[in-house]
């Protein structure tokens, strides 16, 4: 089997590495604090901007996984010289570039987001992840590199830290039968992208040549709304039935200017007060990937739920 290079060591790229490695793979994950060799996968410390010390580390792997995850309020500067490297690095090391990105790129939907949808995105997180993929095609047309590139809804499992899902986060209010107050309309239906499906598409992209040239979803089940969603896994956990309340879109903004999260969460309004949904129809049929049932998804989340203090 061939060698498989991550680089970030977070949720999607832990998951992925086992993926890969449950495959029967050779497993290299880079990472600025690196780490010792667990359980069959490598670790090596590389920073993701050093374009030199990713095409070393890369060297001898057939694909290149960029799973890195800067902070939410500095795409805008963290995410340029990290795309420009990985880029370089594939190239130089001949190895399929695999990028994990998001919905971000689409903009305000008119429906459901297909990855032939226009990348119609107008705000700076939007904008930045459409041109990291265009100048990975454009680099891809030209015969320079082999690309291809993971679309995913908003993340839950329970692989997911709390901070970074907007389901995980409300365990917590759930389980002592508080009120979840949530970002937007609590109502507005949306996809979501089990931790373990997004590894599966990752690795199966990285690994199939069908896949190189273009984008692809993850597939989701069908749209659940946040108030639907919670009120699942509450059910799961044996707790009472949620009250689940929006925070009014005027809170945020008040705290917009000492907060930089709240101020990008404003940029991004358009994904949370209308339905926010993915159709993953063209990755089920091309590799097979079907979505996890959603039973499945919120048992295995709700059983990471922490208990009351």
């Amino acid at each position: 089997m061939a060698l498989h290079v991550i680089v970030g060591k977070g949720p999607v790229g832990l998951t992925t590495a086992r993926e890969l490695r449950d495959r029967g793979h050779e497993v290299r994950v880079l990472s600025r604090s690196g780490g010792v060799p667990a359980a069959g996968i490598e670790h090596r410390q590389v920073d993701a901007a050093d374009a030199a010390a990713l095409t070393r580390a890369a060297r001898g792997a057939a694909a290149l996984y960029n799973a890195v995850n800067p902070a939410y309020h500095r795409w805008a500067t963290d995410w340029p010289p990290v795309a420009d490297a990985l880029l370089a690095a594939a190239e130089r090391a001949g190895a399929v570039l695999v990028t994990m990105s998001n919905l971000y790129a689409y903009g305000r939907p008119d429906g459901p987001m297909s990855p032939r949808s226009p990348l119609a995105a107008t705000d700076t997180k939007g904008v930045v992840r459409a041109r990291m993929w265009q100048q990975a095609l454009a680099a891809h047309e030209a015969g320079r590199v082999r690309v291809t590139e993971a679309r995913a809804a908003d993340f839950v499992g329970p692989q997911v830290p709390p901070a970074q899902s907007h389901l995980g986060r409300q365990l917590p209010a759930l389980r002592r039968g508080r009120t979840a107050w949530v970002v937007g309309d609590p109502d507005a239906p949306r996809s979501w992208a089990y931790l373990p499906d997004v590894a599966t598409t990752l690795a199966t992209l990285g690994t199939d040549e069908r896949a190189l040239g273009r984008a692809w979803h993850v597939p989701s089940d069908a749209p659940r709304s946040q108030r639907a969603a919670l009120a699942d896994l509450a059910a799961a956990m044996r707790a009472p039935a949620p009250t689940v309340r929006g925070i009014p879109w005027a809170v945020l903004r008040a705290a917009g200017p000492v907060s930089p999260l709240m101020r990008e969460v404003l940029a991004v309004r358009h994904q949370f007060d209308q339905e926010y949904v993915v159709d993953a129809a063209g990755t089920t049929a091309t590799f097979g990937i079907a979505a996890t049932p959603w039973a499945e998804v919120v048992a295995a989340t709700a059983g990471r739920a922490p208990a009351a203090a």
